[in-house]
């Protein structure tokens, strides 16, 4: 069981048998009564974003997740499918649970996955991934320091803005957290 002390960002919970994610929160103290947590979650199997706010000192039960590797085959429609490491079975998930995080997982790679009884419901990424730039407008001469940015789609399909003297076929590092460009690699 986890207390509304514990509450942080990423913090997994489960409430009325659905598995939730902290998006975000805050304490807060109303002029009557005692202090109160306001929290975003988002239901980790439909991506369903919630508003909730829990009483202090309030016990929310640990959803029963396990972390396992698997590896990233192919898109198939709206679902990814992965491939467990250990039995070949092979597992869909929708992109809406997988939300942003989808994009920076290229075909082939080995992945912490989620699994909620059974069940594949989200993906655990490093803090960046490297990844090549599939299409942007080519670079200017001398738009070096100016700070400006331009959308670029990555191998995955994702749209970031990278700075302006990157070019097709640069490989990059991008921050998955916020999907922001990091560096060049």
């Amino acid at each position: 069981m986890y207390s509304t002390k514990d509450f942080r960002v990423g913090l997994k919970i489960e409430i009325d048998g659905k598995p939730f994610e902290i998006v975000e929160f805050q304490h807060f103290k109303p002029g009557k009564g005692g202090a109160m947590v306001r929290t975003k979650l988002r239901q980790m199997i439909t991506g369903q974003m919630l508003d909730n706010t829990f009483r202090s000192g309030e016990k929310v039960a640990k959803p029963d997740l396990v972390s396992q590797d698997m590896q990233y085959l192919y898109k198939d429609g709206e679902d990814f499918v992965f491939m467990d490491l250990e039995s070949y079975e092979q597992m869909n998930v929708q992109a809406e649970a997988l939300g942003d995080e989808g994009g920076f997982i290229k075909e082939g790679d080995t992945v912490k996955t989620l699994l909620y009884q059974g069940r594949l419901i989200g993906v655990e990424l490093p803090a960046s991934v490297v990844l090549t730039v599939a299409e942007t407008e080519p670079g200017i001469q001398g738009d070096r320091v100016s700070g400006a940015t331009k959308p670029a789609i990555l191998e995955t399909g994702k749209k970031i803005n990278v700075p302006l003297f990157i070019n097709t076929g640069d490989s990059i590092k991008v921050d998955t957290r916020s999907s922001e460009y990091i560096g060049r690699e």
